[in-house]
């Protein structure tokens, strides 16, 4: 360089300085096409992939972008027999002769002019690597540019990586390249095991691949074959009896994949997540995907989304994760990835969409870690407004519009009440919760505090399945967040739940796993959630399950997110186009495919059950009060409480409430007398009161109707009329024994029955009066 420069120096001036810049120009121009030619420069980066399910079953080949299925192999893992068998049928001096074989070159020289003819041919392996790197037209200075990279291949590259290259790009027919994808292709095995018979008629393809097809010209491929063996005999590497043997062999070739067998979405979308450049010792990759699950989620997925057509229900997405070890078992994005027409390559998997309500059960976590609220609280499920800078006064509500008064925790949960929900998130801060989720792996919601609010809980925000299913796994491992794993390879394909540990890293969302047992033994509590989901619907299942349904606004997505002891169950159904869904909620829509896949997985074995939360203590309430049951107490439930608590549950047990039920109390007192109102409020239905000894005189039970006081009512019990001239409202002597108490108003009517049972110790304290019974709350 030190000398160009200086030649430069000399003739800066004139014609003679412009002739050496435009000479020194050529010569940088044509450097590239003097240098050698290294294996790195060559390298195969453009690979197709090959996926096989956890237990080596196919799930399909992922083509290069140029639509070749192309695989890599080492030389050290393909099977001699076939190394022979190449080398036998294509350049037999191929290690004792360089760029070109000039004894070869000679030979077919004389043949030529003997018979004024081509009679054979004298390319060796390395001029056919050069003419697959860059094809040039078979003319004379085609020839001359095809030895010539043939000697800037030779001097880069040792024989080893010459033939490496090589054989992992020999055309094997339509579209497959190299030994190991036409092994894996044509026997469903790696190059590796090829045997003499399979390795001779593949050796025997690259020749004319099309003239050579081994569906279509099987015939001729055994002539080739026959070739082949041949000159191996020549060479030495078999005797003629073995050559003989292989040639009646019977080898039979598999029918050609059609690419994709099953989990596509998940082949995809594991493809993109690999640096394609590394794969090249990792084909086929072995993932965790159990192919018969799959199968059986993909058939269930176009099943539910058939039966829902009608309400207008095109899409669904289903995620199925082992809780002991985070891998996937089963991925499904969509009825039908080769279905254009309805979107099926979008992945419901990785989509963000609005949650909905499944974020509920991670405020009530959090609330519960920090002290915020006890697992006895009561709730408001009450009409409230907030008032938001900028915006209307936001006042959450369901979709029943329908309030149910004061509820404890867990039926606040259970049910999916979404006021108590917002009222909780108020106590925990938008900006705490938000925290957490993205603890929890939901790097999705990336926009600021005040763009959620306190809708955040309610799904505001945009997640996906993934996401969710990922956080769920984190309730069912009691907080313990670990990765979701998806191959078997080396470098396993993973997704941190901690946003703050390095990836891949474990962590726990919270020390204390009491706090988890809890929410799980909520969720999992059938008879909890009776008043939104009744006791026979699909979330109920015959073993211990968890789970949570989620409906976004107007009905464009449903959710549905559960695990046992073993699995985790995530799904999806709506409509990718954003269409709202016509009478179709969590429950109805994306619930029915959770149950069907949840009752296959424990076909043959039952989950344990969870286990209950450590260190609290369970006692009996009233489950209108959530107090200690008293005189009045309809009916009783077992709850759970911090053993701290137990203290002020044996103390005063009054309830009074609180002014801001004020408005929803007067409420329950104007209702029309209108035909679909007319029922009896007190007692309820199935109710069971205890009469207590020496307390005969004093406890009275109210009958009490829905409707003005200024309409006649006939009560009537056990077919006896009771008072004619009372309205709404009646005051009873408790009477052992079992009641049907009727209500009449003309055309209108209403019945309940109920059971007094003689109680066999006297009551220490009153409690409140059942005189109260306007004081309604909810049941289980």
């Amino acid at each position: 360089m030190k000398l160009i420069l200086r030649s430069l120096l000399q003739f800066k001036h004139g014609s003679k300085f412009i002739l050496a810049v435009l000479v020194i120009c050529l010569i940088i121009r044509l450097v590239p096409y003097f240098a050698p030619v290294r294996a790195a420069d060559i390298a195969q980066n453009q690979l197709a992939m090959q996926f096989s399910d956890r237990n080596g079953l196919p799930l399909g080949t992922l083509l290069t972008r140029d639509q070749e299925h192309t695989s890599v192999v080492p030389l050290n893992q393909v099977s001699p027999q076939f190394i022979h068998a190449i080398l036998a049928a294509e350049d037999g001096s191929f290690y004792h002769h360089g760029a070109l074989d000039m004894k070869a070159v000679i030979r077919a020289g004389k043949e030529a002019m003997h018979a004024k003819r081509i009679v054979s041919g004298a390319s060796t392996i390395t001029m056919q690597l050069a003419r697959m790197l860059d094809p040039v037209p078979r003319s004379f200075s085609g020839k001359l540019s095809e030895i010539w990279l043939s000697w800037r291949l030779a001097a880069g590259m040792n024989k080893d990586e010459i033939l490496s290259a090589y054989i992992n790009r020999l055309p094997m027919g339509g579209n497959i390249y190299g030994v190991e994808a036409a092994a894996q292709t044509y026997f469903s095995i790696p190059a590796s095991e090829l045997n003499l018979a399979q390795a001779s008629l593949l050796a025997a393809i690259p020749n004319n691949p099309t003239y050579f097809n081994p569906y279509e010209h099987w015939e001729r491929l055994k002539q080739r074959q026959k070739y082949v063996l041949n000159r191996m005999v020549q060479e030495k590497y078999i005797s003629g009896a073995i050559a003989a043997r292989t040639h009646t062999e019977k080898v039979v070739f598999q029918s050609r994949p059609q690419g994709i067998i099953a989990a596509p979405h998940f082949l995809f979308w594991l493809a993109n997540q690999f640096d394609k450049g590394q794969t090249e010792e990792n084909s086929p990759i072995r993932t965790t995907i159990n192919r018969p699950l799959q199968q059986f989620v993909e058939a269930q997925v176009q099943q539910v989304i058939s039966s829902l057509a009608t309400n207008n229900v095109h899409d669904a997405a289903t995620l199925v994760i082992d809780n002991h070890t985070g891998e996937v078992l089963a991925y499904v994005g969509s009825p039908d990835y080769f279905n254009e027409a309805k979107l099926g390559r979008n992945d419901g998997v990785q989509a963000l969409r609005q949650p909905g309500s499944t974020l509920k059960p991670f405020v009530y976590e959090l609330a519960l870690e920090k002290g915020l609220i006890r697992p006895n609280t009561i709730l408001a499920d009450v009409p409230a407004r907030y008032a938001i800078p900028g915006a209307r006064l936001y006042s959450p509500t369901d979709y029943t519009e329908r309030f149910l008064g004061p509820v404890r925790v867990r039926i606040a949960l259970a049910n999916s009440l979404n006021v108590p929900a917002v009222r909780v998130l108020e106590k925990v801060g938008v900006e705490t919760f938000l925290e957490r989720l993205h603890q929890l792996g939901f790097e999705h919601l990336n926009q600021s505090p005040e763009h959620y609010g306190l809708g955040l809980t309610l799904g505001s925000g945009e997640v996906s399945l993934w996401e969710l299913a990922r956080a769920y796994l984190t309730i069912a491992r009691l907080g313990d967040a670990t990765p979701i794993v998806s191959t078997f390879s080396d470098s396993p394909i993973q997704n941190p739940s901690c946003a703050e540990n390095a990836p891949n890293v474990r962590c726990k969302i919270q020390n204390s796993t009491t706090i988890w047992q809890l929410i799980t033994n909520i969720l999992s509590d059938n008879h909890a959630r009776a008043t939104a989901f009744g006791v026979d619907s699909v979330l109920n299942l015959p073993f211990p399950v968890a789970v949570k349904t989620g409906t976004s606004s107007n009905f464009r997505d449903t959710w549905t997110v559960g695990f046992t002891t073993d699995y985790t169950v995530a799904t999806w159904v709506g409509n990718f186009n954003g269409e709202p869904m016509r009478q179709v909620s969590g429950v109805t829509g994306a619930a029915p495919l959770w149950n069907r896949i949840m009752l296959h997985l424990h076909e043959h074995q039952e989950p344990a059950a969870f286990p209950s939360p450590e260190g609290l203590v369970q006692l009996p309430i009233c489950a209108i009060s959530g107090l200690r049951p008293t005189l009045g107490c309809t009916s009783v439930v077992q709850e759970y409480f911090y053993p701290e608590d137990k203290i002020a549950y044996e103390g005063d047990n009054q309830f009074n409430l609180p002014p801001e039920y004020n408005e929803w109390l007067a409420k329950q007192q104007q209702s029309s007398f209108v035909s679909n109102n007319f029922r009896i409020l007190s007692p309820h239905h199935g109710d069971l009161f205890l009469l207590y000894p020496g307390e005969e005189a004093k406890q009275k039970l109210e009958f009490k109707l829905a409707g003005n006081k200024s309409v006649p009512v006939e009560w009537w019990l056990n077919g006896e009329k009771l008072d004619t001239n009372s309205a709404n409202s009646l005051f009873w002597n408790l009477r052992s024994g079992k009641w049907t108490l009727e209500a009449r108003s003309g055309e209108m009517t209403d019945k309940v029955s109920f059971q007094v049972e003689l109680a066999s110790i006297k009551p220490t304290r009153r409690g409140f009066s059942l005189s109260n019974s306007q004081v309604k709350g909810n049941r289980p």
